[in-house]
């Protein structure tokens, strides 16, 4: 769990921050951070990725993790649950207080709902290694920042989100630790990165993907691992 309070603890700094320049940040700034941290996210799936043993697993995780969340539609599952928690939480309330409604909804899904919140929480509960969700923890602390020098108070609360999310992740993880072997973290890991270079082209906006519906890619990959003959 260290991973995971110190992320959380990094966004609950950075909104801190984020509040005391209350004026906002300019937004050529806030553009060329944002792009910073796409390339820096993107260097972290290729190293992840590299780690493959076996780029067959990886393919056949992904193809099949794809029919998985495109049958399950989770992707527009979680834009329900994004509108149905901000409508709940500010949208018949006045305007400070849906501020704050939308700027909880969003970072929420902008900070859980990535591979690397999966993966790094996954490598934390396994191998108690910290380094994925550190990353991450400096990359949501920046963010963080200029997340709540524009969309205000509710940015922090996210953090809450992060604890249970990843919290969860890491827990059933230590819990399977047993059963997964070095070659199966290996292949887990490598698909991870490979849905991370997907969160980087979402924040340089080349292409909209439909990135929730791959989830189910990482399970995948760690089943096809384990089965697959050495």
């Amino acid at each position: 769990m260290k991973g995971t309070l110190v992320n959380a603890a990094a966004v609950l700094v950075g909104s801190g921050v984020g509040l005391v320049l209350k004026s906002g940040i300019p937004e050529k700034y806030q553009n060329t951070i944002m792009h910073g941290m796409a390339l820096a996210v993107g260097a972290i799936g290729l190293q992840m990725a590299f780690k493959t043993q076996n780029i067959l697993v990886v393919i056949l995780g992904i193809a099949i993790g794809a029919i998985i969340g495109e049958a399950l539609n989770i992707d527009g599952g979680l834009n329900r649950i994004g509108l149905w928690l901000s409508n709940k939480m500010g949208g018949q309330t006045e305007d400070r207080k849906n501020n704050i409604g939308r700027a909880f909804v969003t970072t929420s899904l902008i900070y859980c709902i990535g591979a690397m919140a999966v993966v790094g929480a996954i490598q934390d509960g396994i191998a108690g290694d910290t380094s994925t969700l550190y990353a991450k923890s400096l990359l949501d602390g920046i963010t963080s920042v200029v997340f709540t020098s524009s969309m205000g108070l509710g940015v922090a609360f996210s953090s809450i989100s992060i604890l249970l999310y990843q919290g969860s992740i890491t827990l059933l993880a230590g819990f399977f630790s047993t059963v997964l072997s070095n070659k199966v973290i290996a292949e887990l890991t490598a698909t991870g990165g490979i849905l991370i270079i997907g969160v980087s082209i979402l924040m340089l906006e080349i292409k909209q993907i439909k990135l929730a519906n791959l989830l189910p890619a990482i399970p995948a990959a760690a089943v096809i691992a384990y089965f697959w003959p050495i």
